[in-house]
């Protein structure tokens, strides 16, 4: 904990425990879901299937790249 205002110390790549706990805690569907979307960088996803709480499957995804 930090003196200052009682908040938890960042570990070394900048995360909270509560933060790597739910990390931890996203089921790898959701985890490849969000580094796609982080790859895509601009763009739309049209459709997404989910089952059970899960993403399950992107049918169409639009990249758009922003020239300005």
């Amino acid at each position: 904990m930090n003196e200052r205002n009682n908040a938890p110390e960042p570990r070394r790549n900048g995360a909270t425990p509560a933060i790597e706990e739910t990390e931890a805690a996203l089921h790898p569907a959701w985890r490849s879901f969000v580094r796609y979307c982080q790859q895509m960088g601009h763009g739309e996803i049209e459709r997404l299937k989910i089952q059970d709480g899960i993403p399950v499957l992107v049918e169409v995804a639009r990249q758009k790249i922003k020239f300005s």
